[in-house]
């Protein structure tokens, strides 16, 4: 049989490879671009806040400050992360930049981390009265954004059940923070990670457009809102297309909110997950049961966590033609639970070929472990 003909890309991932070694994570900053203006363009109203969890590295971080972008921390090393990126800018617009630019989007919050919040007088949300207290005692001089609980069904990773007030106790809430001397500027919800339910982000929309009205109605009028994220990303032909979400939310925005209410978003997944490749070496190989196995230098306890965690799958594909029997793939350590898949296609492989993972960007990296002393994979930032 003929060998396959590698396309310029896999030429290039594959040669990098060969000269840097592997397992490698492969980062492509034009993708990146590309998916922000994307964005950007389809829902012209929302700023894009990037939920810098799904990938903190801090080259990611840049670029995507340089395209225009704000960012959502969930911790104090995040919220550091993006600082950086201002340490040059004079002292009197920082406050302004952090207003514009941080939003801190985890409910719960270290007392430790208030503390260390409070000097940058930041956005941040809370979604019950405890947290409420807390952050007047040990950040009072931070904004307020209620997150409220919304349907996450037919989501990849649902997030109500652990996250959001109840839509009735919204207004009580914002009455209490009003009474702590503390307000609420927003309102923000989450459908949940990869959406393909977009009925979730309209029903959504409605419960916070009546919270915004009882709101005013009761005295205190709400400026913002934030409509998270979940927005799906094309990983195989179950994915619903954003383009169609984006004009649902679009008409749906404008028919809701008056032109003064300030849209935000996190999109944390949509701007990376296609942007990264994962190559990594065959190790080993072993027939079991007549399958044939294939054991790589790359797992689920470093890049490949996305197994685990985000209920992805990443199918793994050879650079090598040749007729492909069902096979089963693992990682590195000694570990059973270091299962990739087992049921790829894939030619006959001998150890030391390559193989690579496509769309592998989000929340997979970022929860690499040393595991069994396997270090993470190298990082290579390419079209800086």
């Amino acid at each position: 049989m003929a060998k396959k003909r590698l396309s310029k890309r896999l030429q290039r991932i594959k040669s990098i490879a060969e000269r840097y070694g592997t397992p490698i994570f492969i980062v492509d900053h034009d993708r990146i671009r590309e998916n922000y203006r994307e964005f950007t363009t389809s829902l012209p109203r929302v700023q894009a806040y990037y939920a810098v969890k799904a990938n903190p590295l801090p080259e990611i971080v840049r670029t995507l400050y340089k395209c225009g972008a704000s960012f959502d921390v969930a911790s104090f090393p995040e919220f550091m992360i993006v600082y950086e990126n201002i340490k040059n800018m004079p002292a009197k617009k920082r406050q302004d930049w952090i207003w514009d630019k941080i939003i801190y989007a985890n409910t719960i919050k270290q007392i430790e981390t208030l503390h260390k919040l409070d000097q940058f007088k930041p956005l941040v949300t809370f979604d019950n009265i405890d947290e409420l207290h807390k952050i007047k005692v040990h950040c009072p001089h931070a904004g307020l954004c209620l997150r409220i609980r919304v349907p996450n069904t037919g989501s990849m990773v649902e997030l109500s059940s652990k996250f959001g007030a109840h839509p009735g106790e919204a207004v009580d809430l914002i009455l209490e923070a009003r009474k702590a001397n503390l307000v609420v500027e927003g309102i923000s919800f989450h459908v949940g990670s990869q959406c393909n339910n977009f009925e979730n982000y309209m029903q959504a929309l409605q419960l916070c457009a009546g919270i915004f009205r009882e709101s005013e109605s009761r005295g205190h009028k709400i400026k913002i809102l934030d409509i998270g994220g979940g927005f799906p990303v094309k990983y195989d032909n179950k994915s619903k297309s954003f383009k169609v979400l984006a004009r649902k939310l679009n008409a749906e925005i404008e028919r809701l909110f008056s032109k003064d209410i300030e849209i935000l978003a996190e999109p944390g997944r949509f701007m990376i997950a296609n942007a990264a490749t994962l190559v990594a070496k065959v190790i080993g190989k072993a027939v079991r049961d007549g399958k044939p196995c294939y054991y790589i230098d790359d797992g689920v306890y470093h890049t490949f966590s996305g197994v685990i965690f985000d209920h992805c799958t990443y199918p793994i594909k050879a650079f090598k033609d040749g007729e492909k029997k069902v096979s089963a793939v693992f990682g590195p350590t000694c570990d059973a639970l270091d299962t990739i898949s087992v049921a790829e296609e894939l030619p006959d492989l001998e150890i030391g070929d390559y193989v690579y993972a496509d769309n592998i960007g989000a929340y997979s990296h970022a929860s690499s472990t040393y595991f069994n002393g396997f270090p993470p994979a190298k990082v290579l930032h390419i079209n800086r």
